[in-house]
């Protein structure tokens, strides 16, 4: 799955892609496992195969939890600057369900990127797409209502709903449960 995904974005000689296969670990959570916790090191870059997971922050003096993003199939869950620096991270990923990965560690990515040097392209190319993203949703959160906000995500991520409890997508859009759940009456009702 990982290495077809590579595939839409670089090409790989035979060669690079068995190399590459010996790169990785997979790694499997249950619900409720934590991928990477607060104040810990993000020791791995983990590609999701199945499974779905969440990343979120705790407000310490309020213990209000802010959800940074989700990650399901074909989506990568690691906190990138914890990651790249190895230093702890400021929050918190877990498994929403049973969920395996592949997982590569600091070094074999440093060597991975070595050893094949068009993945410096692909990676460039998945760090854009996350950056795009974070900018869209900056900007929608900034200026739009949230049932703007709301349909949006449903237009970005329409594999979500069904996936991803409402009250955490509620988070994750920063309003009530409550409030979603007037939102999606009121479209239903149209």
């Amino acid at each position: 799955m990982l290495i077809s995904n590579i595939l839409k974005h670089v090409r790989l000689t035979p060669e690079e892609q068995a190399l590459f296969s010996t790169f990785w670990t997979p790694k499997t959570l249950e619900k409720g496992d934590y991928l990477l916790r607060n104040g810990a090191i993000c020791r791995t870059d983990n590609y999701v195969v199945s499974g779905a997971l969440k990343a979120f922050y705790i407000n310490a003096e309020t213990g209000a939890t802010e959800i940074l993003y989700f990650a399901i199939e074909g989506w990568w869950a690691t906190d990138i600057e914890s990651f790249r620096n190895q230093q702890p991270s400021i929050y918190d990923i877990q498994a929403l369900k049973k969920t395996t990965l592949l997982q590569i560690d600091h070094r074999s990515f440093q060597k991975l990127l070595a050893a094949i040097p068009v993945l410096e392209r692909y990676f460039r190319i998945i760090l854009e797409g996350y950056t795009a993203a974070l900018q869209r949703r900056i900007v929608f959160n900034n200026a739009h209502t949230a049932r703007q906000r709301y349909a949006d995500f449903l237009a970005t991520y329409p594999e979500f709903p069904g996936r991803i409890p409402q009250y955490l997508i509620a988070s994750y859009l920063g309003i009530s449960a409550e409030f979603l759940s007037r939102i999606r009456r009121k479209n239903n009702s149209r």
